[in-house]
């Protein structure tokens, strides 16, 4: 007879709080208790990653929980020492699920002699002997075609519709959706079109990386509660400078609905003393100390989506009808209600 095996979760020192919420949300769905495989990811004096797997997983279908967040290059040889760990004790299938995808932002040449990192990052994960990728929000769809193996990119989008339904319900009608730079247009389109809002564009001209020269606000957003939407938030600059000219523009509050909060150098000061009512994030990258106590900065757990979307790829049913904002609404059950 076969041997039908459960989805087995295993993580590494990236972001643990979310591995132990999906493998939690995963026992609910269950009706069994899914815990994380033992192992240690330790390192040597010298800094080199050492990794133990304690637990049998020959045969098994394995699911690497780990984000290449800060810091990165840690992050992402974990990922790849784990990987070969698994391989090596001859586990059936190995998924990757990567809810920030590091290097995202280096995926095209933008001058001459520069690498694309996020190809070469790519070949890393496959040839380490990842068979499948699963990931939140990818910077360019086109990542997607960077591997050689599947993958899923989930969005957030359908889980900010539900918050925003749930927190604006007074006032749907007010909110103008906005896209901090021409390049999140198809971002922000997406949200606008699921909760029936309209769009503005806030264009900015860049005179080097991190410093904006200035900003148009394309669309009348006077009298509107904007909510900017993007999916990285790194030092916060360019979003807090967006939030400012909206404003002046006469708009009458202004939020933020960002997937990945990177939140890196003095992002969490400029967000607490900005104009912007409130950002919020999800859980993707663990969140800091700072992050948590900053009062406008607001968590959006991803832990029911992930483990819906390990459990589909285990039992070899749709990911993408995660991608609709009903079919998360009863895996979100007692955090939103609609209507």
């Amino acid at each position: 007879m076969p041997v039908i095996t459960e989805p087995k979760i295993i993580s590494g020192n990236a972001n643990r709080p979310l591995a132990t919420a999906i493998a939690r949300r995963m026992s609910m769905h269950r009706g069994m208790s899914v815990g994380l495989v033992d192992a240690r990811v330790e390192r040597f004096n010298d800094q080199e990653i050492f990794v133990e797997v304690f637990e049998n997983v020959r045969g098994e279908d394995m699911f690497i929980v780990q984000s290449t967040s800060n810091p990165a290059n840690d992050n992402l040889m974990e990922l790849l020492i784990i990987t070969d760990a698994l391989r090596r004790s001859s586990a059936a299938r190995i998924t990757a699920v990567i809810p920030y995808f590091g290097y995202a932002r280096q995926d095209r040449r933008s001058k001459a002699r520069t690498p694309i990192s996020a190809k070469l990052v790519a070949n890393l994960i496959t040839e380490a002997g990842i068979d499948r990728v699963l990931t939140l929000d990818l910077h360019a769809a086109q990542i997607q075609g960077f591997f050689d193996v599947p993958v899923d990119n989930l969005y957030a989008a359908p889980v900010f519709a539900l918050d925003i339904e749930h927190n604006f319900k007074d006032r749907m009608g007010d909110l103008m959706i906005v896209s901090p730079d021409v390049g999140g247009v198809a971002r922000a389109r997406e949200l606008a079109k699921r909760i029936n809002a309209p769009l503005a564009i806030v264009d900015k001209r860049r005179e080097k990386a991190g410093e904006v020269a200035g900003m148009t606000v394309i669309g009348e957003v006077a009298g509107k509660t904007c909510i900017i939407v993007d999916d990285i938030c790194d030092t916060a600059g360019t979003l807090c400078k967006a939030a400012e000219v909206l404003i002046e523009a006469g708009a009458a509050e202004v939020h933020s609905y960002i997937t990945h909060g990177v939140l890196s150098g003095p992002a969490v000061e400029r967000i607490s003393g900005s104009v912007m009512k409130n950002l919020v994030i999800t859980d993707s990258i663990e969140p800091t100390a700072a992050v948590k106590a900053a009062p406008n900065i607001r968590i959006v757990p991803t832990a029911p989506m992930f483990a819906q979307a390990i459990l589909n790829t285990w039992n070899g049913t749709s990911v993408s009808s995660l991608f609709e904002t009903d079919t998360l609404v009863p895996i979100y059950e007692g955090l939103y209600t609609r209507g």
